[in-house]
C-alpha cells in the first residue's frame, strides 16, 4: 500500500502545505464548475472563478507558464460567459445553446493558431524549452482557449474540445507531479462526455417545433 501512496502523492513531500491544500480547494472548485456546466447552470461560472484564480497563483509558483494562462484566460472568460449566459434574446429566453456556425467554426481555427503563436512567443521569452512537456503544454493551452470560448457563447461543439484536451492533460499533469490535478482532468473527461450528451439532448429539444 505505502509503495502505491508513495507513487502518486511522494511529489508533495517537498511542496509546502499551503500549495497543497490551495490545489485541493482548486480541484473541488473545478469540479464543482465542470459539474454545473454540464448541467447547463449559471453557477458553473463563479465556481469557476474561484478555481482559477488559485490555480493561477500556484502554476505562477511552478513557473507553468502555458497551465498559467490557460487559467487566467478561463478567469476573463468565465466573466464574458457569465454575462452571455445571463443574457435574454427575447423577453422571456436566455441565450440558448446552439451549434457554431460556419464563421464561428473558422474563428476557432484563428484563435487555436493565434494561441499556439502567443504561447511559443512567451515559452520563448522566458527561455523555457526545457522539457517536452513546453510542446504538449502549447497544444493543451490552444485547445482549451477554443473550448473556453465556445463555451461562453453555449455552443455544444466546446465539450469536444474539453473531452480532447482532458485526455491529454491526464498524464501530462501526473508526470509535472500534480496528482490531485491529474486526476481532476480524468474526472473531467468523464463528466465532459456526460456533458456533451446532455447538451445534444438539451439541443434537440429547443429544435422541436413549439
Amino acid at each position: 500500500m505505502q509503495p502505491i501512496f508513495d507513487f502518486f502523492f511522494q511529489q508533495y513531500s517537498d511542496y509546502p502545505t499551503l500549495f497543497i491544500i490551495l490545489e485541493i480547494i482548486a480541484v473541488i472548485f473545478g469540479f464543482l464548475s465542470v459539474w454545473y456546466s454540464k448541467q447547463n447552470n449559471i453557477l458553473v461560472y463563479p465556481t469557476g472563478i474561484v478555481s482559477t484564480m488559485i490555480f493561477v497563483y500556484l502554476l505562477w509558483q511552478w513557473q507553468l507558464l502555458g497551465d498559467m494562462m490557460i487559467n487566467a484566460y478561463y478567469f476573463s472568460m468565465s466573466i464574458y460567459g457569465w454575462y452571455i449566459w445571463t443574457r435574454k434574446v427575447d423577453s422571456e429566453h436566455y441565450t440558448p445553446i446552439t451549434s457554431t456556425t460556419k464563421r464561428e467554426q473558422i474563428q476557432s481555427v484563428f484563435i487555436f493558431i493565434g494561441t499556439l503563436l502567443f504561447v511559443f512567443a512567451v515559452y520563448e521569452w522566458f527561455d523555457k524549452w526545457n522539457n517536452w512537456t513546453a510542446y504538449v503544454d502549447t497544444i493543451t493551452t490552444a485547445i482549451f482557449f477554443v473550448g473556453m470560448w465556445l463555451m461562453a457563447k453555449r455552443k455544444i461543439e466546446n465539450w469536444i474540445y474539453w473531452i480532447i484536451g482532458d485526455i491529454i492533460s491526464v498524464p501530462l499533469y501526473f508526470y509535472k507531479g500534480l496528482t490531485f490535478t491529474s486526476l481532476q482532468y480524468l474526472v473531467f473527461t468523464i463528466i465532459a462526455i456526460y456533458g456533451y450528451k446532455a447538451w445534444k439532448k438539451n439541443l434537440r429539444n429547443d429544435l422541436r417545433p413549439a
